[in-house]
């Protein structure tokens, strides 16, 4: 049987993304990103869960990640899981470690660039670029809001 994995996160980076090339010549951009979970716990008090989820993006989208991205920026990924298995160099024994392999990304949030200005993106595997003007479609409402504040989301 085949399988499928399938993860989508929002939150926001914990770090500056690391851009790195392979000895293979490709260009690997890793990250994480905090993901914040609130609920109430049996005695009806607010509680907060944090997870770390370690992000890695191949070529140019990395290479976009890279430039773009900084620590704090809030984020959208979605792409797969994978898990990478090693043997420890210090004699720990076996280590391993799942990821998000990032197929498409966002901006969310408005996040403020260096300059004063905000920035949002859409960086995925088959981006705008890619597209021909005869896929953007001409009926697009003008009434859709350009951000949305997760924070009002119930989840």
């Amino acid at each position: 049987m085949r399988g499928f994995s399938k993860a989508i996160i929002t939150g926001n980076l914990t770090r500056d993304p690391e851009l790195r090339t392979t000895a293979n010549g490709a260009n690997v951009c890793g990250f994480s990103v905090a993901v914040n979970r609130v609920y109430k716990d049996a005695n009806g008090e607010q509680r907060e869960d944090v997870s770390f989820i370690d992000c890695s993006a191949w070529g140019r989208l990395g290479e976009m990640i890279n430039q773009y991205a900084k620590k704090g920026s809030g984020v959208l990924v979605s792409g797969r899981l994978d898990q990478r298995s090693w043997e420890d160099k210090n004699g720990g024994g076996k280590r391993s470690r799942v990821e998000i392999v990032v197929e498409d990304f966002n901006f969310i949030g408005s996040p403020r660039d260096n300059n004063g200005g905000s920035y949002s993106g859409n960086f995925g595997a088959s981006n705008a670029a890619d597209s021909s003007a005869e896929d953007v479609p001409n009926d697009i409402p003008d009434d859709i809001p350009e951000e949305i504040d997760l924070s009002e989301v119930p989840f």
